[in-house]
């Protein structure tokens, strides 16, 4: 079971952000710091960084740790199911991977219809829409209800500091950023991919509520999942004992994800726009407490973390003087 003391210590050494310049070319995201060689392999170091509401909001204790050990599970257990592009894990943190060419869009599987951002369907769905990414929704649904199946509903990727913008295929389509070939193709590997995440959690007493995924195309055309896997970063995982109690009692579902933080962050009145508040260290590390508890559900195995210097293990790991 996670020890608090983990996270507690591991406040004083966040990986915020790395410069491995030796490794390639590096490119930033939100949350993982690339590093792409000249010879087609990329090395992904996943940090500390949390981002949410498309922002990135600071750090979390052994966050990139648990999120690259529960992504490697799943990257593994699914290999039979969808190519990935994991070469090896020389790190906690950092995953040698192929270079891949993104698809134009990200891939959004939903079974509940919930969420507190401006974009989410629950949100949309309160306001009085009755149709999300071209799927028509009835009347009377209430919030955290599962849908009758699970839905696609894809977004293009914004350029960092933006939002995504949720899109129906035909506006995917009609504006580029695919063909309707590869939404095709995307689609039927994502909802297979999703059933198998559900019927995995559901035998962990989790519920997979919705995820996202990333995919690309490796040097030979293959479509493969790239980026993470079904992470407490990139999913909505709820604990399915207590699910149906509170639903009925119009209770937010217990959650082992960012949304923990997500929701005290809307509590505070931050929804993505303005100043960050500073999340202190006891809701960060509860947070990671709850993130420990659904990785280790996830993966079946405790959770060992790397305690020392990040920066330099990583360099000691990766043979970089």
């Amino acid at each position: 079971m996670a020890d608090a003391e983990w996270f507690q210590r591991a406040l004083e050494a966040p990986l915020e952000r790395t410069e491995l310049g030796a490794l390639g070319v590096k490119y930033e995201g939100k949350v993982r710091d690339c590093y792409v060689t000249r010879d087609a392999r990329r090395f992904l170091v996943t940090t500390d960084r949390i981002s949410a509401f498309d922002r990135v909001l600071g750090t979390l204790p052994l966050k990139g740790q648990l999120l690259q050990w529960v992504s490697a599970f799943w990257f593994e257990h699914t290999r039979a199911l969808a190519p990935n592009h994991v070469l090896s894990v020389p790190d906690p943190n950092v995953m040698e991977v192929v270079e891949c060419r993104p698809l134009g869009a990200e891939m959004v599987v939903r079974a509940y219809i919930t969420g507190v951002t401006g974009t989410s369907m629950w949100t949309h769905y309160a306001s009085g829409a009755r149709t999300f990414c071209g799927h028509a929704l009835p009347d009377g649904l209430k919030k955290d209800q599962r849908l009758a199946r699970p839905l696609l509903t894809p977004s293009s990727k914004a350029p960092k500091g933006h939002h995504d913008v949720s899109m129906s295929k035909d506006e995917l389509v009609r504006e580029g950023h695919l063909s309707g070939d590869e939404f095709e193709e995307a689609e039927a590997l994502v909802m297979a991919l999703f059933e198998a995440g559900q019927r995995h959690c559901a035998a962990r007493g989790l519920i997979l509520a919705d995820t996202k995924y990333e995919l690309g195309r490796d040097r030979d055309g293959r479509l493969v999942v790239i980026d993470e896997l079904h992470t407490p970063d990139s999913s909505r995982f709820w604990l399915a004992d207590s699910y149906e109690e509170r639903f009925a009692r119009g209770e937010a579902p217990e959650s082992f994800d960012k949304e923990f933080v997500r929701r005290w962050l809307a509590e505070r009145g931050f929804t993505g726009e303005g100043a960050v508040p500073v999340i202190p260290d006891d809701v960060k590390v509860e947070a990671m407490r709850r993130y420990a508890e659904a990785c280790e559900a996830i993966v079946g195995a405790p959770f060992a973390p790397e305690l020392s210097d990040p920066h330099s293990r990583i360099r000691s790991n990766l043979g970089i003087a």
